[in-house]
C-alpha cells in the first residue's frame, strides 16, 4: 500500500487487547512509541488516541502518563466488576463510535488491535467514509477476517521492535 506524506491519519490504540496479546504471546511489555511511529509513516498524524481500563489498583497511572507523554490522549473507563466476580472491560463500542467520528476528517484509520468485532467499523469505513483502515495487531491474536479486510497489516509480532 502506498503511503503518502500528505495523508491525514488517525492512530487508536485498544492497549488491553495490545498489553494481553504481548503478555500471553511472548511475556513482554507493547513498545507503544515504536508503535505509533510505524503507524504515523511520516505521514500527518491528527489524533492518536490510547483506550485503556482502569483497575482498582493505581500501579498503571505511570503507564497512562508514559502514553501520554509519548504523544497519545489517553481515554480511560473504570474496570467493571459483577456480583458474581466475572470482570468486563473494553472500548469496542468507545473505538468505533470515535473512529466513525474522525472518518470524516481522515484518510486513514490505523486501528491497533486484532479484534474480530472491529470488522463492521472496518467496512463502514472503507465503504462509507472513503476512509483506508490499516491494522496493526499480533498475527497470532488477530482475526484472519480483520486481516483481509484491512487496506494494510502490521504484524507487530514480525518484529522485536514492537516488544519491550
Amino acid at each position: 500500500m502506498i503511503k503518502h506524506k500528505e495523508q491525514r491519519v488517525g492512530v487508536l490504540v485498544d492497549v488491553s487487547n495490545m498489553y494481553h496479546s504481548a503478555k500471553n504471546l511472548y511475556g513482554k511489555k507493547v513498545n507503544f512509541r515504536e508503535i505509533l511511529t510505524q503507524a504515523v509513516a511520516d505521514r500527518k498524524l491528527i489524533r492518536a488516541t490510547a483506550y485503556v481500563i482502569k483497575t482498582e489498583n493505581n500501579d498503571e497511572m505511570s503507564f497512562f502518563e508514559a502514553l501520554s507523554q509519548q504523544g497519545f490522549e489517553v481515554k480511560m473507563k473504570d474496570l467493571q466488576i459483577f456480583a458474581g466476580g466475572a470482570k468486563k472491560g473494553d472500548w469496542d463500542v468507545g473505538i468505533t463510535i470515535d473512529a466513525i467520528k474522525l472518518g470524516d476528517k481522515l484518510d486513514v484509520i490505523i486501528l491497533v488491535s486484532g479484534d474480530g468485532d472491529y470488522l463492521p467499523v472496518v467496512s463502514y469505513l472503507q465503504n462509507n467514509k472513503g476512509c483506508l483502515v490499516e491494522i496493526m495487531a499480533f498475527r497470532k491474536t488477530a482475526s484472519s477476517r480483520l486481516v483481509e479486510e484491512s487496506d494494510d497489516f502490521t504484524d507487530l509480532g514480525a518484529s522485536k521492535k514492537f516488544l519491550i
